[in-house]
This record gives structure tokens, sequence and C-alpha cells, in this order.
């Protein structure tokens, strides 16, 4: 099994976040995004929320190249 992230760039974000989340697992990566769109992003820990992560769920290491962020 391989790693998965997700990458914060990719979100609209006024503080232009440039968190890079990392795990073995969907599940904790899921877990450690929702909580850090919670505590830093003041966002409510929904399904919603959590379905939106989830799309952005990549497999592999992240590129150096920053992602475009979403509209």
């Amino acid at each position: 099994m391989g790693r998965k992230f997700i990458d914060c760039r990719a979100f609209p974000s006024e503080m232009n976040c440039s968190i890079t989340i990392i795990a073995d697992t969907e599940a904790e990566l899921l877990d450690a995004a929702a909580q850090h769109a919670v505590a830093v992003h003041g966002h409510q820990d929904t399904p919603e929320l959590r379905d939106q992560l989830r799309g952005a769920i990549h497999d592999g290491m992240p590129s150096e190249a920053a992602p475009s962020r979403a509209a």
C-alpha cells in the first residue's frame, strides 16, 4: 500500500495555507485533514467537508510544484 496525501494549497484560502498532510491510509489522512480544516481554517467537521477532502486525496508523494487553487 502506498502513501496518500492532501495538499492544502489546492483549496482556496485567505491565508494561502501551504500544509501538505501525508498518511499511509485514507482513514488516517481524512481524520488529520479534517482536524486541520477545523483547527486552522475554522470549518465544521461535517460529512460534506469530509467528502470534499476525500475528493482531494492523491496517491503517492506530493511534487515540488504547487497545485493550482480551486476556484
